[in-house]
């Protein structure tokens, strides 16, 4: 998962300045940030509610630059486009999917710097 990722753990170091109980609480920020993204969005998709996947998107969006999680935002970027063009349709779904996998090894890899 590292591999991934690379430059996360010394990204959280930085921001936290050798600061133990800083870094954990930011990598939980990190953390719980991403279970909500894939909460909304799961949520926006059901209810055909583009209002709520804009406001997580937005709310994600500036965290996922900061940490250097490009696949997840550009993921986003793609489904943003994907609303405004076509709506909730089948590519908007497939979209869906690939977006849960990439916030799927992001979890992972922010889990493995909190055990």
């Amino acid at each position: 998962m590292e591999k991934v990722y690379p430059d996360l753990s010394s990204l959280i170091e930085e921001m936290s300045d050798g600061d133990q109980d800083f870094q954990k609480e930011l990598t939980q920020a990190i953390l719980l940030g991403l279970e909500e993204l894939k909460v909304k969005y799961a949520a926006g998709l059901e209810q055909k509610n583009e209002n709520i996947i804009q406001q997580i998107r937005h709310k994600i969006k500036p965290t996922l630059v900061m940490f250097g999680l490009a696949p997840i935002i550009d993921e986003m970027q793609v489904g943003k486009e994907l609303l405004e063009q076509k709506g909730f349709d089948t590519e908007f779904e497939l979209h869906y999917q690939k977006l849960m996998k990439e916030v799927e090894v992001a979890i992972q890899c922010v889990t493995a710097l909190i055990d």
